[in-house]
Formats: C-alpha cells, structure tokens, sequence
C-alpha cells in the first residue's frame, strides 16, 4: 500500500462530532510515550501527529483521511500518571463511546514499546478489544533502541506476557529507521479491503 494522500480531517470527543462513517477506518492505541505520534507519522510519511518530550499530549480522538478511501485515527494515549483521575475518567469515556459505536472501525493498532514488557494496561487494552470483538494487531516499538539478543526476545515476551495466539500477528518497528512499516501497512490494507 502505497500513502500518497493524507489529510487531517477534525479532531472530535463525542460520537456527533466524528466524521460521517462512510470509509473504513483504522485506530491506533498505546500507553503514552510508547511513541505513537513518530509510528504514525513515519507510516504515513508526513509529520501529521505532534511529537512530544511530554507524554499524554493526544486528548482528543484525531481523524486523518488517507488516500480518500480510509480514516486512520489517532486514539489518545493512556496511563499517564500526572494525569488527573477526572481526566483519567473523561478519556476512559471518550475510548468507550469511540469503540462501542464505530461500526466502521475494521482493526486497531496496539502499540506496546518492544525495550519492556507489556503493562497491565496494555494487557486490558488487549482484553477489552477481544470483549468487543474488534480484531487487532500488536505493533512493537523503538526497535531500533535494541540489541540483536533483545530484538530476538522481544516478539517473544510480548506475545507470552499479552497472552496471544498465533492469530495476532506482532510486528517489531522503528519509526525512526522505517523499519518493517510496510508489514503494518500489509495487516492495514488487508483489513480495509474486507
């Protein structure tokens, strides 16, 4: 799949406020500073998502319309502890009325950092996708800050510590060498195409 047009459409909190769900759309989802703003906007080959030194900066839902056939949208990030628990709650309710009325949403993107183990939170991310019968990928990040015994491991624990089976596919990234964006970009356009 080739990126040849991208587009921020409107950033929205509440289901009115979305775009019309007239093309397929694909979330991406991760803990903040898991390093989602650089993956998107090596994915898409523009500098579309803002990359922050402060984690938790996302905090409303982004739509970005690509190739004019599919929505790519930017999920704010959780388990940023300097967040206050109202803030915590008010996200928690946005990503709810976000997955729970999407009909159009065809998969998600969860990043975990590939240099740690998955966290709980991840873990419930995971779980809750499943709860909702939304299919998913995992996405690994930061490949490139790992050495060849890490990179070897890391595939391993995160599938080990998120309890997958071999139906969820687990890709290792770097955002900043490009490394395996295209196998993203393959699960992207096979679950756009369906």
């Amino acid at each position: 799949m080739k990126i040849k047009k991208v587009e921020f459409i409107k950033s929205a909190v509440k289901p009115e406020d979305y775009p019309p769900p007239d093309k397929p759309e694909v979330a991406i989802v991760g803990r903040s500073n898991v390093g989602k703003s650089s993956l998107i906007n090596s994915l898409l080959n523009k500098k579309i998502a803002k990359v922050s030194a402060t984690p938790g900066k996302t905090r409303l839902i982004n739509f970005f319309k690509i190739n004019d056939n599919f929505y790519f949208v930017d999920l704010p990030g959780y388990g940023y502890a300097s967040v206050s628990k109202a803030e915590r709650k008010k996200w928690q309710k946005m990503m709810d009325l976000y997955f729970q009325t999407r009909e159009n949403l065809k998969l998600v993107i969860l990043l975990v950092d590939s240099r740690h183990k998955p966290t709980n939170l991840d873990f419930i991310m995971k779980e809750y996708l499943e709860a909702l019968e939304i299919p998913y990928i995992v996405v690994g990040t930061k490949l490139d800050k790992l050495n060849q015994s890490e990179k070897a491991k890391a595939k391993k624990i995160i599938k080990e510590v998120l309890e997958l089976d071999d139906t969820i596919p687990v890709i290792l990234t770097s955002a900043k060498e490009k490394i395996n964006l295209d196998q993203v970009l393959f699960y992207v356009n096979q679950a756009i195409s369906n």
